[in-house]
């Protein structure tokens, strides 16, 4: 069994934190496997080095309904034996918020879940995507298949997991119906890894910039690492760069035990 890491980060557009540093802090960070949500770029607006990072692969899905919108990235040192793009639902794939990486040992999902903030539509479309994702890795557990999904889910699931709870009850992201959806779907064989590592509050991954909100911590841990119930005993550790700068989210991360590096 060899141990790898996995990283997952809503970079808020990748040639927006191209301009930071990002090749250079991929390549001293040196993931296994890294994952980014919303990229908001189709790969041909990308420079070479940003498409061919020195020792990965790359995997793009990009939005076919507007540009500069959503989209997700993987960057593997690993060899998938497949990739998908989606749930084969064009209503949620269009928006390119979904790559799943079959490992052999295990399946990877790295999603940009929507938000649900906009309207009402956009609350529905998030909830019905949610219940898309969740009937789509049932039948891979009833299949026998170990899971690791990663990415922005844009919900904060406990009050542990925001700074301000009373105060935004009413707000999408945290509102009763979307924490049930996480509840619904622990429940469904799945494992919050972060949660299994710490149980300390004023851990998040998200802070608002228009009010400088990260100098204060006042932010929401809506960026996860699961895994299946059946994967759990994989896991050595889950973990929230805080220290990352570039993006209104940091990256976070899990290491895993597994057969399957390459």
């Amino acid at each position: 069994m060899k141990a790898i890491r996995l990283y997952s980060w809503n970079v808020n557009g990748i040639r927006a934190v191209h301009k930071k540093g990002f090749v250079d802090w991929v390549l001293k960070e040196n993931p296994d496997i890294l994952c980014l949500q919303e990229t908001k770029a189709h790969p041909d607006q990308l420079p070479k080095e940003l498409i061919s990072i020195n020792g990965y692969q790359s995997f793009f899905s990009s939005s076919k309904v507007k540009k500069g919108y959503s989209g997700v990235a993987v960057y593997s040192k690993l060899n998938p034996v497949d990739v998908k793009y989606g749930f084969d639902i064009p209503r949620f794939d269009d928006e390119g918020r979904t790559l799943i990486l079959d490992y052999k040992e295990f399946i990877l999902f790295n999603i940009y879940f929507p938000n649900g903030k906009m309207s009402d539509e956009r609350l529905k479309y998030k909830l019905d995507f949610y219940d898309a994702f969740l009937e789509y890795a049932k039948k891979l557990i009833q299949q026998g298949r170990k899971i690791i999904v990663c990415g922005d889910v844009n919900t904060a699931h406990k009050e542990i997991d925001l700074a301000r709870p009373k105060e935004n009850e009413k707000t999408s992201g945290f509102l009763p119906i979307e924490r049930q959806w996480i509840d619904k779907f622990l429940a469904n064989g799945f494992v919050d890894t972060f949660r299994m590592f710490n149980d300390q509050p004023g851990n998040y991954t998200w802070w608002d910039m228009q009010t400088r909100a990260r100098e204060r911590n006042v932010g929401w841990r809506i960026d996860y690492f699961f895994v299946s119930e059946s994967f759990k005993n994989n896991l050595k550790n889950s973990f929230i760069l805080s220290d990352v700068m570039g993006s209104d989210h940091c990256p976070i991360g899990v290491e895993i035990l597994t057969d399957t590096a390459n």
